[in-house]
């Protein structure tokens, strides 16, 4: 008998605005806002724009990323009036500035710049052009990370159900929105409790964990939405929510709450994996949950992980020293 999340199990107990839809882990709002202001693309593909369309199809890219990085060469041609193939380092160099002068972050540039380096070094077979394309320089920061009472405050300020249960999804089993809302009754296994996660960033399949009360909890919204096949569809029920719906709840369930606004629905992914190494569980283990192909994205969590660090003893503890005012 098979136990995933069916709906028997669970009743028991090509626009741009498509294109940004689809690379949400790429875009930072600023990035998408240039993107939308932009020049507009052609709808006729020219053999160049396919050559490179082609180029990433033979490489396996994700139809997100093909999507960024054809529309992050046609403004950089559209910017300049020519050809892209017509366009030199210093064009690239002009254009850079210009991105930098709109007011956008590193974070928003790399993906340009990565599809630029593409661009002329597969495409065009211009490897010298696109070897002198440096990325910039991120800021370091710690990512944000909510204590378990804010996401509490924060999961009981979300009214609607389906949202407040894909929250609830993406903070127990630590995934990215993208993940989250691509979910079938399908990826809900009861019977090796565990959730899978399908093709996600790197074309990567893996699990992460079911606990017991998200499934009790999945099985309640189940019965009461009346799905059929989707975890969190959108206005079309064949279709998932879209991540820019989901980061709009978040936005306002974030105001509501009284909580600090540079909270997003990524936050609650750096929470599971801050609280799960506070809690002790290895940082393999986790870079396997949240799906890292580098340790060193996992890692960071350590910095953060305060009640970790509370623990650790100061090598001042160790000496016995006696305070003696100054003289």
């Amino acid at each position: 008998m098979s136990h995933k999340i069916t709906s028997a199990t669970l009743t028991e107990g090509s626009s741009i605005t498509t294109a940004l839809a689809l690379a949400p882990s790429l875009l930072s709002p600023l990035h998408v806002q240039f993107v939308r202001q932009e020049f507009n693309i052609t709808k006729q593909i020219s053999p160049l724009r396919q050559r490179m369309i082609d180029d990433m199809t033979i490489r396996n890219m994700s139809p997100s990323t093909q999507k960024v990085y054809t529309y992050a060469v046609a403004n950089f041609s559209a910017f300049h009036g020519r050809s892209p193939d017509k366009l030199t380092f210093e064009d690239v160099r002009v254009y850079r500035l210009h991105l930098i002068s709109r007011g956008l972050k590193p974070n928003s540039i790399n993906p340009i710049m990565a599809a630029l380096r593409f661009f002329y070094a597969t495409t065009l077979g211009l490897k010298e052009v696109s070897e002198q394309i440096p990325y910039a320089r991120r800021a370091d920061i710690l990512p944000a990370v909510m204590a378990p009472d804010d996401v509490v405050r924060f999961l009981k300020a979300v009214p609607d159900l389906k949202m407040r249960t894909l929250f609830i999804t993406i903070y127990a089993a630590g995934l990215r929105v993208s993940e989250a809302v691509k979910l079938t009754a399908r990826d809900i296994d009861s019977a090796r409790m565990v959730i899978t996660v399908r093709q996600a960033k790197g074309r990567k399949d893996r699990y992460v964990m079911l606990s017991e009360q998200l499934l009790g909890i999945l099985r309640a919204y189940w019965k009461q939405a009346h799905l059929q096949h989707l975890l969190f569809p959108g206005p079309a029920r064949t279709r998932p929510i879209t991540s820019r719906s989901v980061q709009r709840a978040c936005r306002q369930a974030v105001e509501a709450a009284g909580l600090d606004k540079s909270i997003t629905v990524h936050t609650l992914r750096h929470s599971f994996a801050t609280h799960l190494l506070e809690q002790g569980v290895d940082i393999h283990v986790i870079q396997d949950l949240l799906g890292h192909r580098n340790i060193a994205s996992t890692t960071r969590y350590a910095r953060v992980a305060i009640n970790t660090i509370r623990k650790i003893q100061s090598p001042l503890e160790l000496l016995n020293m006696e305070l003696v005012a100054p003289a």
